[in-house]
């Protein structure tokens, strides 16, 4: 079945996603040291201390430099995937194994 747009902000979508998609790709088969260190360089910021703080890392680097218009993006409770929604459907990006642990990791 195709799904056809209900209205404007269904048809950015598929950039938006894209473009997370691609800042996501980046982090996603990196060792934890590594990922905290490219988190560390493109948000200018120290490394979080907490599963929720790395995970507002996570999701503040896979939107960095993209215009979200409109739609809205969250890490999942299981840490696995980042869901877009704000349009007629949801998305959900998966994060990748290196990048679940990392969120999960430390000293919570």
């Amino acid at each position: 079945m195709t799904l056809h747009p209900r209205n404007p902000t269904d048809l950015l979508l598929a950039p938006v996603a894209a473009e997370v998609d691609q800042n996501l790709s980046v982090l996603r088969d990196k060792d934890f040291s590594q990922v905290e260190l490219e988190l560390a360089l493109a948000l200018d910021l120290p490394a979080a201390e907490t599963s929720g703080g790395r995970s507002g890392q996570v999701l503040r680097a896979a939107l960095r430099g993209v215009d979200v218009h409109g739609w809205d993006a969250e890490i999942t409770p299981d840490n696995a995937r980042l869901k877009l929604t704000g349009g007629s459907v949801t998305l959900e990006l998966g994060l990748g194994k290196a990048l679940t642990s990392y969120i999960e990791s430390g000293t919570d």
